[in-house]
Parts: C-alpha cells; structure tokens; sequence
C-alpha cells in the first residue's frame, strides 16, 4: 500500500452508535380486523430496519405508542428527557404527524449537544403503500451526516426545528417560512 493511504475500514468493525426513539404515530398503527380501527400494538421499527436491510447498529426504545393528536405536554417532556439521557450523540425519533413539528419544538429549543431527527409516516408501515420506511431511511441518513441539531426528516427532505409545518392541504412538510424568489 502506498504511503499516506489508508485501506477502508470495514464499517461491521466500526458501527455508528444510534438510538431510535418510538413515540408511535401513524408510523407504528395496525388495523384492527374485528374493530375495524387502528389501533397499536408494538412498534414496526425492527421489522422496518430488517426489510431495509440496514446495515447500523442501533438500539431501539419504546417511550410510548400514542397518537400524536392524543401527545401532551407530559409525552414532549418525556421525549426530550429520553433525548437528554441517551447516550449516544445521535438520534431518531419516530414520530406521528399531526403534531410532529411541536415535539419538534420542544426537543430545539433545550438546543442538546446531539443530532436528533424527528420522522413519520402519512401512512401506516402495514398498509403496504407507507412512505414511513423511505422517511426512517432518510432520516437514518441525516442522524449520520447532519451537525448537532434537531431536524425533522419527512418526504426526502430534511428542516430545521423550528422552520417546519406540516400543510395539511397537500399532506407534505415544508417550511414555515418562505423560500427566496429565484435570482432574475
């Protein structure tokens, strides 16, 4: 090997450390044949990092499985706490998306010396059609490359924690404030 270059190093050797945080949301519901609802049962994170063959090590922890319209004040507290305490730098939080930029929020604004990036899915993992395993990819990929931040991962895009809505017109997140026009 030629001086000053370095072979690869095998990534198995050297795994990223990163915790997934499971609050549930749309991400994590099932549909209940006899009730006829969608209701919960145990996160699909494993399952989801196993069909996407991901290849990280990770360690996933359930805080709780609520609908993110039923999240209070309490449950935000209880995620940042679980952000605070985890003692890897970055993190994954699956989130539901009606209220996903508020959590958001709350995680910004203790501004944690760590990566943290918020994701859910539009539609559940179980109905075959979810775009929540391509958003717990991307947001996989931003928790590795991003500065310490919280960021929010949805439709292939990544925002800041406080720049982001959700448009419940067009089902997408964008950000709060506008873009600037184009340069003439």
């Amino acid at each position: 090997m030629a001086r000053g270059v370095r072979a690869c190093e095998d990534p198995r050797m050297q795994p990223v450390q990163l915790r997934i945080l499971v609050t549930g949301g749309t991400f994590d519901k099932s549909y209940d044949e006899l009730e006829g609802r969608l209701r919960f049962q145990a996160t699909h994170v494993p399952e989801m990092l196993i069909l996407g063959r991901s290849r990280l090590r990770v360690e996933v922890e359930t805080l709780m499985l609520v609908d993110s319209l039923e999240m209070t004040d309490e449950h935000r507290a209880r995620v940042l706490s679980a952000c605070r305490r985890a003692p890897e730098d970055r993190l994954v939080v699956t989130h539901g998306t009606d209220t996903l930029e508020l959590t958001a929020r709350t995680v910004g604004a203790a501004q944690l010396p760590k990566t943290i990036v918020l994701t859910g899915a539009m539609v559940p993992y179980t109905f075959g059609s979810s775009d929540g395993l391509f958003n717990l990819g991307s947001a996989l990929a931003f928790a590795q490359t991003l500065p310490a931040g919280t960021w929010v991962a949805m439709n292939g895009r990544c925002f800041r924690w406080d720049d982001v809505r959700k448009n419940r017109g067009s089902g997408v997140f964008e950000e709060c404030s506008p873009s600037p026009a184009p340069p003439a």
